[in-house]
């Protein structure tokens, strides 16, 4: 585990990761039927924790180990708008499985349900992923961690020093020539 670098009340695992969907039951069809996510809870209002007036469902969908992927359905039948400043494999939800087969069979019944996916792919040795979009064009990664714990642990070891050069190097891109 990570040292903690402060203070701060322990962060404990996810609880949830929320986004904006289209509309409930397609999203509900995809997450539930097609990828096997329990619809476990939807909250459902007029206003929300900002005071501001909306109508809308919340969609709770459990994974294994307790946390959740959710949606909000506004009612308007509109998706999240991508960002104009963001290439559209930047922002996704990698979600984890447990073996190489549970990534073949995934993408296996993902084609078979007309799903468009992409992979394997087999990143520096660390991860084996397979990415795909869901219905409201959030992209989405299935992964199987490949390294060994003793390679997590130098990954680990090393990422401070990873950062460092990368912000160096950035730095450098970025500055005004002479």
């Amino acid at each position: 585990m990570a040292q903690r670098q402060s203070n701060f009340v322990p962060i404990n695992g996810l609880h949830h990761v929320a986004y904006r969907c289209r509309d409930a039951e397609e999203t509900r069809h995809f997450y539930e039927d097609l990828l096997g996510l329990p619809l476990v809870h939807v909250v459902r209002g007029e206003s929300v924790s900002t005071g501001e007036a909306s109508h809308f469902a919340h969609l709770f969908f459990e994974m294994t180990d307790g946390s959740c992927v959710a949606f909000f359905d506004l009612g308007d039948n509109l998706a999240g708008d991508p960002s104009s400043n963001t290439p559209r494999w930047v922002n996704h939800l990698a979600l984890r499985v447990d073996s190489e087969s549970k990534v073949d069979e995934a993408k296996a019944r993902l084609v078979n349900a007309g799903v468009e996916v992409l992979g394997p792919v087999l990143h520096d040795g660390f991860v084996r992923s397979i990415y795909f979009f869901d219905p409201n064009g959030i992209r989405l990664e299935l992964t199987l961690t490949t390294s060994s714990r003793d390679e997590l642990n130098a990954f680990r070891r090393d990422a401070r020093a990873d950062c460092d050069a990368w912000m160096k190097e950035k730095t450098a891109w970025l500055a005004p020539a002479h």
